[in-house]
C-alpha cells in the first residue's frame, strides 16, 4: 500500500458496466479533489490494440498476458501511448473494447496488470474508475462508488460519444455488444464486475454528468466528517 507521513494515500473507487460513465465522472471527480485518475480500461484496451497489433489470437492466454506484461505504455494526462504513438483515438475503436472484455476474463492478464495499476497511488489521492477498483485492485479504498445505469441509456451514451468523434456507429449493434459485454463481465469466474460488501450503489440513468459528479462529491465530504 503506498503511502506518506500522514498514512495511507485515499483512494475513491468508481467501478461499474461498460458506458456507465465511469470515466468521465471519475476524472471530473479527479479533477475537483486535485487527485490522480486512474483509467483502468485503458490499460486492458492498450493491452488489446498491443495484442491486435501483434496479430495475437484473443483465445491464446499465455501471449496475450506476455502482451500485458510488456506493455509499453505511458500517460501523459488525456494523452495514452503505446510505444510512443499516441492511440487515444485507437483504443475507442468497438472492436478493440470488445477483445479487451474477452481478455479481461484471463487470469494471467489480471495479475500481470494489477502492480501496475497500484502504481498509480501517488499522493494526495487518487480516483480509479474499472470493474474490480474496490473489490480487488483497492480493496482499502476510502470511497467505493458502483455507477450503474439502464443499458438503454448506456448504448445511448455510447452512441454519441462515438458520434462525436467521428467514430461510425450503429445504435442496435452497440445495444447487442454492450449486453453481451455484460454478461461475460458479470459471469467471468476472475474478479467478476460486482459491487464491494462496503460500495454505494449510484444510479446515472436520469442524472446528469454535473449531478452525478456532486452525488460522488458529497459522499467523499460524508466520509471526511465535519471540518476541523
Amino acid at each position: 500500500m503506498c503511502s506518506d507521513s500522514a498514512g495511507p494515500v485515499p483512494v475513491i473507487t468508481i467501478d461499474g458496466p461498460t458506458a456507465s460513465g465511469k470515466g468521465t465522472i471519475a476524472h471530473r471527480v479527479g479533477k475537483a479533489l486535485g487527485f490522480s485518475v486512474l483509467d483502468s480500461g485503458a490499460l486492458y484496451r492498450l493491452t488489446a490494440l498491443a495484442a491486435l497489433d501483434g496479430g495475437v489470437r484473443p483465445e491464446d492466454e499465455a501471449a496475450v498476458a506476455g502482451v500485458a506484461q510488456a506493455l509499453d505504455v505511458r500517460f501523459d494526462g488525456p494523452h495514452m501511448y503505446l510505444k510512443g504513438v499516441d492511440v487515444g483515438h485507437e483504443i475507442r475503436q468497438e472492436h478493440v473494447g470488445n477483445y479487451a472484455s474477452r481478455v479481461a476474463a484471463y487470469p494471467a492478464v489480471r495479475q500481470a496488470l494489477l502492480e501496475r495499476q497500484r502504481a498509480f497511488r501517488q499522493p494526495p489521492g487518487l480516483v480509479a474508475d474499472g470493474r474490480d477498483m474496490g473489490t480487488v485492485v483497492f480493496p482499502d479504498a476510502s470511497l467505493k462508488i458502483f455507477l450503474i445505469a439502464d443499458v438503454q441509456a448506456r448504448a445511448q451514451r455510447r452512441y454519441k460519444q462515438l458520434i462525436d468523434k467521428g467514430i461510425s456507429a450503429n445504435l442496435a449493434d452497440l445495444l447487442r455488444d454492450m449486453r453481451e459485454r455484460d454478461a461475460r463481465d458479470t459471469q467471468r469466474a476472475v474478479a467478476p464486475l460486482a459491487p464491494a460488501p462496503d460500495a454505494q450503489v449510484l444510479d446515472s440513468s436520469k442524472l446528469t454528468i454535473e449531478q452525478t459528479v456532486q452525488a460522488v462529491l458529497e459522499r467523499w465530504r460524508d466520509r471526511q466528517g465535519p471540518a476541523s
